[in-house]
């Protein structure tokens, strides 16, 4: 009786084994794929239900150290940076410091064309849609481009005596605009925006690692972003890359471990209240849009769809740095990837939501 009794015990435990989900195996798969572990790689973070269901590194951080890549190495996240900026002028926004409809010529008086400063609203700027042009000569100044910091990257868009389209009609992306906001946290709380995100955002949310750069590639500690000519990698980072200085557009340096932290902060509402994060994770309602596709974002935060669910992310590119930040609120599914060299990101992540949405 008592063997019949193992042999059905047995049978159920083999029976739950089956209906597992096979996460590890089919992601390890999927990754495998496209990182080598003596190449530059990337880390990967995915978390369901406020879980983490895997975690992995692939390849190495530093081409000659061979440090390999974790979960805790620290990445430029690229355009991600835009978010904490947003947020920081979000809380000051809560705190009656700054309003989002503020005109920009409040801030900054010395442009060109005050009148055309004072139609562009501070939430323009953090919904890419003011108008301005870019007319940062990069090319043509190549080398002062690459130690440029935010401030010189704005003060250029300042000179504008015209714009693309009228503030709100529609999207175009902007990095200077950002490094205008930043510029603007300065102004309104009288500290370095740097220190005024660590203290603020990344302190609460626990962010311990994470940092910010003002100016140059942080001395260690960091992985170095790469690219390939075909026959072998070279650095692209600070002081190969024009703009990689500027910091408002791009300027933080964190791990998947950390921007888990992140959005998890963001969804307690542990730096901000749960009415702010609604509105900036909620497509802006703009009241003269003209593009010729709906609007897609919010105060900063990009909500489309993917595999037919509701997405809520940010992408990031900078030197030969790529990350890809993903919420699905519906599914409670998390997703962040962050490369030192370029890969296929977009196709990984439709890959990877479609494994971890099938596995309920």
């Amino acid at each position: 009786m008592r063997i019949i009794f193992l042999f059905v015990v047995i049978l159920l435990l083999n029976s739950c084994n089956t209906k597992s989900p096979s996460y590890s195996t089919d992601f390890d798969t999927i990754f495998d794929s496209v990182f080598k572990a003596d190449e530059p790689g990337g880390s990967v973070l995915i978390a369901k239900d406020g879980k983490i269901i895997y975690e992995k590194g692939f390849g190495v951080e530093d081409i000659n150290t061979k440090k390999p890549i974790d979960a805790n190495t620290l990445f430029n996240v690229g355009s991600i940076s835009k978010t904490f900026v947003a947020f920081g002028i979000l809380q000051l926004a809560k705190e009656n410091k700054l309003s989002i409809d503020d005109d920009i010529n409040k801030y900054f008086p010395d442009f060109k064309d005050s009148l055309l400063a004072k139609k562009i609203k501070i939430h323009h700027l953090l919904t890419h849609s003011s108008g301005l042009p870019d007319i940062r000569n990069v090319q043509g100044d190549s080398i002062f481009f690459l130690t440029a910091k935010d401030e010189e990257n704005w003060a250029p868009i300042k000179k504008a005596d015209s714009l693309e389209f009228e503030p709100g009609e529609r999207f175009h992306y902007s990095n200077p605009s950002f490094n205008a906001l930043a510029l603007i946290i300065e102004k309104v709380s009288g500290m370095k925006w740097q220190d005024y995100i660590q203290k603020n955002i990344m302190a609460p949310a626990g962010m311990k690692t994470s940092t910010i750069t003002d100016g140059p590639h942080p001395e260690s500690g960091v992985s170095h972003g790469y690219l390939f000519d075909g026959k072998k990698y070279f650095e692209q980072d600070y002081g190969e890359e024009p703009t990689f200085a500027a910091s408002g557009n791009g300027g933080v340096w964190s791990s998947v471990e950390e921007l888990w932290k992140y959005e998890q902060a963001i969804q307690k509402n542990v730096f901000l209240d749960s009415e702010w994060i609604k509105r900036s994770r909620t497509i802006y309602n703009f009241s003269n849009w003209k593009d010729s596709v709906p609007a897609f974002i919010g105060l900063c935060w990009f909500i489309t769809k993917t595999n037919n669910e509701n997405m809520i992310g940010h992408t990031g590119s900078q030197g030969g740095f790529r990350a890809d930040y993903v919420w699905l609120p519906e599914k409670k599914i998390f997703y962040v990837i962050l490369c030192n060299t370029p890969k296929p990101l977009a196709a990984l992540k439709n890959k990877v939501l479609e494994v971890a949405l099938k596995e309920e």
